[in-house]
């Protein structure tokens, strides 16, 4: 930090305190080289990482959204939780490693079904059918085969 009145690099804390809000700290320091004091606030980086969503909204990222989605594909399926919490940790990951702060629900999407496909198969048709939105029987059909043929369903899309 630097000294607002001297631009010497160096200081010592004398005081730390949290804000009234509870969302930053409020330190007063004091310069090594001039002694005088000057007052920081740090506060914690409040950008979201966000979803693009298929029409081109914006939503913030939400584990709870994906872990209830994994849920739900999983449901009466015999799949650990330890596997469903991985999966949501590593789009979590995935996520927040984006350079620009924000994925496409495509890219979340094809990242989950991939592991969903390692772990249980019908859990991941369940996902898939919700995910691709199928329109009708002959879609699902379609995917099915895929699936049962060893063909990446996400080619032919």
């Amino acid at each position: 930090m630097k000294c607002p009145y001297c631009g010497f690099a160096q200081d010592r804390v004398v005081d730390s305190r949290e804000s009234k809000d509870a969302d930053s700290i409020r330190r007063r320091r004091e310069c090594e080289g001039c002694n005088k004091r000057f007052t920081t606030y740090e506060r914690i980086d409040e950008i979201p990482y966000m979803v693009v969503k298929k029409d081109g909204r914006r939503e913030k990222f939400d584990r709870q959204k994906v872990l209830s989605g994994l849920l739900h594909a999983c449901e009466k399926r015999p799949v650990a939780a330890v596997n469903l919490e991985r999966i949501v940790d590593e789009t979590e990951a995935y996520v927040v490693d984006s350079p620009e702060r924000e994925r496409t629900t495509n890219e979340v999407g094809e990242l989950i079904m991939s592991r969903l496909k390692e772990i249980d198969t019908v859990a991941y048709i369940r996902f898939a059918s919700v995910y691709r939105d199928f329109k009708d029987v002959r879609e699902f059909k379609e995917e099915l085969e895929d699936l049962l043929n060893g063909k990446d369903p996400k080619k032919r899309r």
